[in-house]
């Protein structure tokens, strides 16, 4: 059985959810807020974690971006109470790989749970030059390791920030839509919305441009989407972000 972690302050909520989980092959461990989260994970070692966005003490945001911040790759998937545009942003900036909102169907997030788990064991998109490692501007990307490097030192990705950064790796040069990328990245069946791709993109930028404002490699086409520009000419970013 496949193991996750389910931090909800609702015990009727969460019992219900481990036992339909369970059902469909999760061994779901169950907490009610995060005072024992980082001894949960370093003990039990779950593949995922469900995070509630509203908890007592620190709460679901500040949660998930703690765990982005030292390292934690694991998928994680925020409950949000309000299935509002807003939730889903912040979560996804807090380093979150998708949402589920408040009420929902266990379904609903038994079949998110799966999708973000074969994200995270399928390679997406194109295959990625060199054997599976790409350079740019210093940076390692390896595709095998699922990995981020810079002079040996490694940064954390999510899976949607790997799955997204794999598909215009995999395409460079090629402009790509928003739509095309959520297709490569999340699935032709996701229900994620455009804006999701734009997050993800901010958090990239702030990893591997020396200016996030003026990307040198993972440039803007407006009124298309984004491009990976390998071997871009610093001159050129400003052309290429639709300004002079």
């Amino acid at each position: 059985m496949k193991k996750i972690l389910l931090v909800d302050d609702d015990p009727e909520l969460r019992q219900l959810l481990a036992t339909y989980l369970g059902r469909h092959g999760f061994d779901t461990l169950l907490l009610p807020d995060t005072r024992q989260l980082d001894a949960f994970i370093e003990r039990y070692q779950p593949r995922l974690i469900v995070l509630d966005l509203m908890l007592p003490g620190e709460d679901g945001l500040a949660a998930c971006r703690r765990l982005r911040a030292r390292g934690e790759t694991r998928p994680i998937i925020m409950l949000t109470a309000r299935d509002e545009p807003v939730d889903r942003v912040i979560g996804l900036e807090m380093g979150a790989d998708d949402y589920v909102g408040k009420p929902f169907d266990p379904r609903e997030l038994a079949a998110r749970i799966d999708a973000v788990l074969r994200r995270g064991t399928q390679n997406a998109a194109a295959p990625v030059a060199q054997g599976g490692v790409f350079r740019f501007g210093g940076w390692e990307f390896d595709r095998a390791a699922r990995q981020l490097s810079r002079a040996g030192q490694a940064v954390a990705l999510s899976s949607g920030e790997f799955a997204l950064l794999n598909a215009l790796i995999g395409n460079a040069g090629q402009p790509m839509k928003r739509e095309r990328l959520l297709e490569l990245t999340r699935g032709e069946d996701s229900e994620s919305f455009d804006r999701a791709i734009d997050v993800q993109m901010h958090r990239l930028r702030r990893m591997v441009e020396a200016d996030p404002a003026h990307p040198r490699y993972l440039q803007t086409v407006w009124g298309i989407g984004y491009v990976f520009v390998p071997d871009a000419d610093p001159a050129s970013d400003a052309v290429a972000d639709g300004k002079p």
